[in-house]
């Protein structure tokens, strides 16, 4: 493992290097009792080197020119000729040709079978720009002409890396990047999960910070109506408070005092919905429950203006809901979602008349 650090740290080294122009100044890293040591005087520093300009060859297109660089690898470097430089030259020779999952096995082989190659962070590296492809919507192809999305496969590259790197920097790009393409596809409690793993591994510092705020915008977005479960909105609630009270001034400049009072609003919604639901059912006992439940426990909100606004009614042996014309009547049969976070589909006179997704439990049917 320390040597594996090592190597690391040399590869970052190298990749420093070789990014400055060749007029600039030589790059050097501390070298145990030697001290100080150019990074091309190393011969591993120098091999590292050879390697990170053929990556830049390929990445720029000039795959004739890396191909060539990689076959001369043998022969420039003969100290590090074994099974892993073969196997590093296949995977970049099937990289430079795009068939990024064939490189990937081959990348993955030198981190399985080699794992104190001089190799083993280039390779680590390639898998992650794989794995990132992948999982950001790249698509893989089948029998040489069909191509389906990979975000499954680069998921599990990512993952894999992760698990490998413990606590590295590398393991938390590799999860930040699955975290935010599970966000991008709108998959926000499987984000929510990445998130969590994130602030396990690193519960403290700017990672700990960054993983507890998406953790609760992750729970908050999953909840798009009052069909869903409320659950996620407690969930959020008690992250976005955590978030206020370590980090005030932040959570002041990201208005996080207002997104919980939206959370309250989507609350006591939610209830008032399933009152609107059992009032649509002509069960009025049922309806005010949850009327009078909405007003006790979220005072002051919309929600609870509108019902009571319909517990008077009711009381009165009226109804605030409109008529049953043909109009509703078609609505209530063939309409199943509308935007009902703040009762747009009641101020629009389109209710939908159909149940929550969420049946309310059995011991709130037997209090009916």
């Amino acid at each position: 493992m320390l040597k594996n650090k090592k190597l690391t740290f040399l590869w970052a080294a190298v990749l420093v290097a070789a990014s400055l122009p060749c007029t600039a100044a030589e790059t050097w890293v501390l070298s145990g009792p030697e001290g100080w040591e150019n990074v091309q005087d190393s011969p591993q520093g120098a091999f590292l080197l050879a390697i990170s300009k053929i990556k830049q060859q390929i990445e720029a297109g000039d795959s004739r020119q890396a191909i060539r660089a990689l076959n001369g690898l043998k022969t420039d470097y003969p100290q590090f000729d074994g099974p892993d430089l073969d196997l590093f030259i296949q995977a970049e020779t099937l990289y430079s040709k795009t068939v990024l999952s064939k490189a990937a096995r081959q990348y993955n082989r030198i981190l399985t079978e080699h794992p104190d190659s001089p190799l083993y962070a280039a390779a680590s590296e390639r898998l992650y720009s794989i794995g990132a492809a992948y999982a950001g919507g790249q698509k893989r192809a089948f029998l040489k002409i069909l191509r389906f999305p990979a975000h499954d496969e680069g998921e599990k590259i990512l993952r894999d890396l992760a698990d490998r790197g413990g606590n590295s920097p590398l393991a938390y790009r590799c999860l930040l990047t699955v975290a935010e393409n599970q966000e991008r596809r709108a998959l926000f409690m499987e984000a929510y999960q990445t998130w969590a793993e994130i602030a396990d591994r690193w519960p403290t510092g700017e990672y700990g910070r960054q993983a507890l705020l998406r953790m609760a915008q992750s729970l908050h977005a999953a909840y798009t109506s009052p069909h869903f479960d409320a659950t996620v909105l407690r969930g959020a609630a008690s992250y976005f408070e955590d978030y206020q009270q370590r980090y005030p001034d932040s959570a002041r400049q990201l208005e996080i005092p207002d997104t919980l009072d939206l959370i309250v609003e989507q609350q006591a919604y939610r209830h008032f919905f399933t009152g609107l639901y059992y009032e649509r059912l002509e069960k009025e006992n049922a309806a005010a429950m949850y009327y009078e439940g909405v007003a006790a426990d979220w005072p002051g909100t919309k929600a609870a203006e509108m019902a009571d606004r319909h517990l008077a009614a009711l009381r009165r042996g009226d109804s605030e809901l409109p008529p049953k014309t043909a109009r509703r009547k078609v609505f209530d049969g063939g309409v199943r979602f509308l935007d009902h976070w703040f009762g747009l589909a009641y101020i629009l006179d389109l209710p939908t008349g159909e149940p929550p997704a969420q049946r309310p439990s059995e011991e709130e049917k037997n209090a009916l």
